[in-house]
């Protein structure tokens, strides 16, 4: 199949239905006397699935600093010699480092007042995934795969949740589906550019389905026996991975199909091919994506290690914005760009700074998200908030709006105990038009 043909398969799985005429069907049935809840509701679902909505999220592991990314304070103690640059959107400055982010800047709407609680990495990042705090009772699913369970395909070929990137978040921040199951768990990728290793196929097409079936009926003995969860499991592993390995749309993974133009303006790095890599997928059907860039955690040399993780991010940042829009995805696919917390604005001995929750910064662009705007204010040294608080869960709630999913909606999970995609915040209104 050629890179034409598998984009032509990928255009159809991305149609969208009316919403009118979603609207307008049920309100027949219901005047016919057969209007169900249930039946309602699975309707819905199912338009929701047909939207091609999707979310990218770039993580920037280890907590970026605010004040050398997207709120600098220069001229202060706090700022060191970070200096400030103008951007695309008038009256909006950046530190210097990210010009073509500027460049974009009139699609992107900066969060200067993120805030939480969690100082420390592993609790922080599960949070900045699932939304909850981390809990001995119960592994939460991670808010990229709700969202995948509310709006994937159910008979997709390629998995609904993709993780690219090496590090501590190689499971979507330590979480994962959680109680959501099997069909949910990322799929990870830790060299983008390249297939997936033992997606290749070793025998012909016949022979590896025959092989499928005698492994079908070797476990269906084990099942007989009292294997039969265990067997239902490792079934749908089984069914996801053959349908990935047999389909067409495994080229996906392939960046070779992208002009050498595409491919350099993302930058030659893991995080810049993670991010072309996350383009393709999304616009063959995937839904949740992440991309992970580590290296964030500059307790020393902040300055110097911020620059050299800016030369990787900030290209590919840009260009994914610039080539969502020029596919005529950007409407339908949010980008987020965060870590888990921020940096102190004291700089400390080493020419570092240490971990700081109280005020961080987070990106949004795409998926009907106001761009061109700051939403907070931090004071004049950074180290407070003058304006506008947004939680963990306000980002969180914002991001469902965005993708149209109810973020009350509940899962039950193993207690027995229904879970809410999102507990409590609620949409940070101005990031709408």
């Amino acid at each position: 199949m050629s890179a034409f043909s598998w984009h032509e398969d990928v255009t159809l799985h991305r149609q969208s239905v009316s919403r009118r005429g979603f609207l307008y069907g049920t309100s027949a049935a219901a005047a016919a006397g057969a209007f169900n809840f249930h039946d309602v509701m699975s309707a819905q679902a199912a338009d929701l699935r047909k939207q091609g909505r999707a979310m990218i999220l770039l993580f920037m592991q280890g907590g970026p600093s605010q004040l050398e990314t997207f709120d600098p304070k220069p001229g202060t103690d706090s700022g060191g010699p970070t200096k400030a640059i103008s951007t695309a959107a008038p009256g909006i400055q950046i530190a210097e480092g990210w010009e073509e982010t500027a460049k974009q800047m009139q699609d992107i709407a900066v969060i200067r007042s993120m805030t939480n609680k969690e100082g420390q990495h592993d609790r922080a990042v599960y949070q900045m995934h699932t939304g909850y705090i981390p809990s001995g009772s119960i592994k939460h699913p991670a808010l990229g795969c709700n969202l995948a369970h509310e709006l994937s395909h159910a008979e997709r070929e390629l998995p609904a949740v993709v993780s690219i990137g090496n590090g501590r978040a190689a499971g979507i921040g330590g979480s994962g589906a959680g109680f959501l199951g099997v069909d949910y768990e990322p799929f990870h990728v830790a060299n983008p550019g390249k297939l997936p290793e033992n997606v290749a196929m070793t025998v012909n097409e016949s022979r590896f389905k025959r092989r499928l079936g005698l492994l079908d009926k070797l476990e269906g003995e084990f099942a007989s026996q009292g294997g039969a969860t265990v067997v239902e499991n490792h079934r749908r592993i089984t069914d996801k991975s053959s349908k990935l390995v047999l389909s067409p749309l495994t080229k996906t993974f392939d960046l070779s199909h992208e002009s050498a133009a595409t491919r350099e303006s993302y930058g030659n790095t893991d995080f810049g091919r993670g991010c072309l890599l996350a383009r393709r997928l999304v616009e063959s059907g995937v839904t949740f994506v992440e991309v992970r860039l580590g290296n964030w955690d500059t307790h020393q040399d902040n300055f110097d290690a911020v620059k050299g993780l800016a030369r990787q991010c900030d290209p590919a940042l840009a260009a994914l914005i610039a080539d969502l829009k020029q596919r005529g995805l950007f409407d339908k696919t949010l980008i987020v760009w965060t870590g888990e917390f921020g940096r102190t604005p004291r700089v400390n001995p080493r020419t570092g700074r240490d971990h700081w929750p109280r005020n961080f910064n987070a990106l949004l662009a795409g998926g009907g998200v106001k761009g061109g705007q700051v939403i907070g204010e931090t004071s004049k040294d950074g180290t407070s908030l003058v304006k506008d608080p947004v939680s963990v869960p306000d980002l969180f709630c914002s991001i469902c709006k965005s993708l149209e999913v109810n973020p009350s909606k509940e899962n039950m999970s193993p207690l027995g105990r229904p879970m809410k995609i999102v507990d409590g915040g609620k949409p940070v209104d101005g990031l709408f038009a």
